[in-house]
């Protein structure tokens, strides 16, 4: 499904309100002044106050599964707006609320 390329400057948060930032843009291609961020590097997060019965459990990285199928920058498909991504320890996803709107891929 067609949707904006994710970027640098994208918000990204687990579903705990933890911050999530890419270990490794593209700086190959650029959206609004910003590298764009491809699928096979994982996301860190910071600030995830997940916990279970009183012990914090909280995410630590995020794997994609999804990103474009249509659209590769250096051969590795390209996060949109509606890529997946679960959280490792604990298999919750991650939310991307904001990014940025005038490109868009498939």
């Amino acid at each position: 499904m067609p949707g904006p390329l994710l970027h640098v400057g994208a918000v990204v948060m687990c579903a705990h309100a933890g911050q999530a930032q890419p270990t490794s843009p593209n700086p190959r291609v650029l959206v609004s002044g910003q590298p764009i961020v491809t699928q096979p590097f994982p996301y860190t997060i910071a600030g995830c106050v997940f916990n279970v019965s009183g012990s914090p459990v909280p995410c630590v990285t995020a794997q994609w599964i999804t990103g474009a199928t249509r659209v590769t920058s250096n051969g590795m498909p390209v996060l949109l707006m509606d890529s997946q991504a679960i959280c490792t320890p604990n298999g919750t996803p991650l939310l991307i609320t904001t990014t940025q709107m005038r490109v868009t891929g498939m």
